[in-house]
């Protein structure tokens, strides 16, 4: 009888760890199920991946596909899982394809799709080997978004170069009399901080010929006292009361109703989702896009930009010829075109042409060069967090501008070195 009641509980302990082992299991009624993972976070997002989920699954019957949407938890839930090395069968690598998890991804090379993958792309998504990592389901173009109502209330172009940023702003706070916010941050989220500072960090210290310092970035000997100018600037923002008053406590959902007031002219970012969502709060206001204006006399406007969501196939699944399947079907022209227009970004396929709130910004710029994100290409994991945390410090009067490039500095090295 004791023999019986332990060979029960041994059976029972060795159920559990089998089917709690991985997410990487086929479902009982002979359908092979696919794990896939997402950062897709809005509600439009979601449903357009979730469209499109349903339809290939009813083309391929014998295919499940198991959703998740892990939001603010993703990235903690993936090293989790590389650690462990037990990826899920498809993910999305949001911007780190090939320095996070390149060594968990399959090459995709030999898909048909890859002819067609837009070139502003290819230095986030494909190796000098012509190794390529995901595919692209859309894709980033960032620079300044502006309400277009204001700026051309007040005679203002969207500005090309920094300095004509500056001047912008400040006519804008001299023709409204104060009451519209030349340039708003939620910045009780130092994320969003961050975001002024990686955007400008390319081409304060990148495209420019003259002020080129990315092989000092990559082996890691950068003066850093070439960064002061950004924390100058924002600092200068602030004191010309450039910048919401109550920068360091204003919230994200804060933004929508005052751009859809007419009570803020500028933010830095902008592409997806922020267009429609403040025309559905005001009908009657234009939110437009323009690429980042240039630092240094002489060179050009560019964008920051490369992934947005993407789906990589684990190198280690059992189940890669289904997980090609689905990316084949995501690559269709159709539905690569209703995957884009559901997230209203871009399409990261030169073949698909999707409608979309910035189309006409887009097409308006279509000639200038995309950017990848600073931190994503030059800068060791947790300097965002660095960028973020000294851009608080520097508006609450703790860190001088100065200081800020020393602490960017010391964090930099530090980073480096773990």
């Amino acid at each position: 009888m004791k023999k019986n009641y332990m060979l029960l509980i041994t059976l029972s302990i060795l159920t559990l760890l089998v089917a709690g082992c991985s997410d990487n299991t086929s479902s009982d009624d002979n359908r092979t199920s696919l794990v896939y993972y997402s950062t897709a976070t809005t509600e439009d997002e979601k449903a357009s991946m979730k469209n499109v989920v349903a339809k290939f699954e009813a083309e391929n019957p014998d295919i499940e596909i198991k959703e998740n949407y892990p939001a603010g938890e993703y990235e903690s839930m993936l090293r989790v899982k590389m650690a462990a090395n037990d990826m899920p069968d498809l993910f999305d690598t949001h911007g780190w394809a090939k320095e996070r998890y390149g060594e968990y991804v399959e090459d995709l090379s030999d898909m048909g799709w890859v002819e067609n993958l837009d070139p502003a792309l290819e230095p986030v998504l494909k190796d000098d080997d012509g190794k390529v990592y995901a595919y692209p389901l859309n894709q980033a173009k960032d620079g300044l978004a502006y309400n277009e109502n204001l700026l051309n209330e007040y005679g203002i172009e969207p500005p090309e170069t920094f300095d004509a940023f500056m001047k912008a702003l400040e006519t804008v706070k001299e023709k409204s009399g104060g009451e519209v916010t030349p340039l708003w941050f939620p910045g009780s989220k130092k994320s969003s901080l961050a975001q002024f500072f990686d955007q400008f960090a390319t081409p304060l210290l990148i495209t420019d010929a003259d002020h080129d310092y990315e092989e000092a970035l990559l082996d890691g000997t950068l003066d850093w006292s070439n960064y002061t100018y950004l924390p100058k600037k924002m600092k200068e923002m602030q004191d010309k009361g450039l910048l919401n008053i109550d920068i360091l406590t204003a919230q994200q959902y804060e933004m929508n109703d005052l751009i859809a007031q007419n009570k803020i002219a500028f933010i830095v970012g902008g592409s997806g989702q922020l267009g429609p969502m403040i025309e559905e709060l005001n009908p009657d206001i234009q939110i437009g896009i323009q690429p980042m204006p240039a630092i240094h006399k002489g060179d050009k406007q560019i964008w920051i930009g490369g992934e947005r969501h993407t789906v990589a196939m684990w190198k280690d699944s059992q189940h890669k010829e289904e997980a090609k399947k689905f990316i084949e079907f995501l690559t269709q022209p159709e539905i690569a075109k209703e995957v884009a227009e559901g997230t209203r970004l871009p399409a990261g396929l030169t073949n698909v042409k999707a409608n979309n709130y910035y189309q006409d910004y887009f097409e308006k710029y279509a000639d200038i060069k995309v950017e990848p994100y600073f931190d994503r290409v030059y800068l060791p994991s947790g300097m965002w967090d660095v960028m973020g945390t000294t851009s608080q410090e520097l508006l609450s009067d703790q860190l001088t501008p100065e200081e800020v490039s020393k602490t960017m500095a010391e964090e930099y090295i530090r980073l480096r070195n773990q």
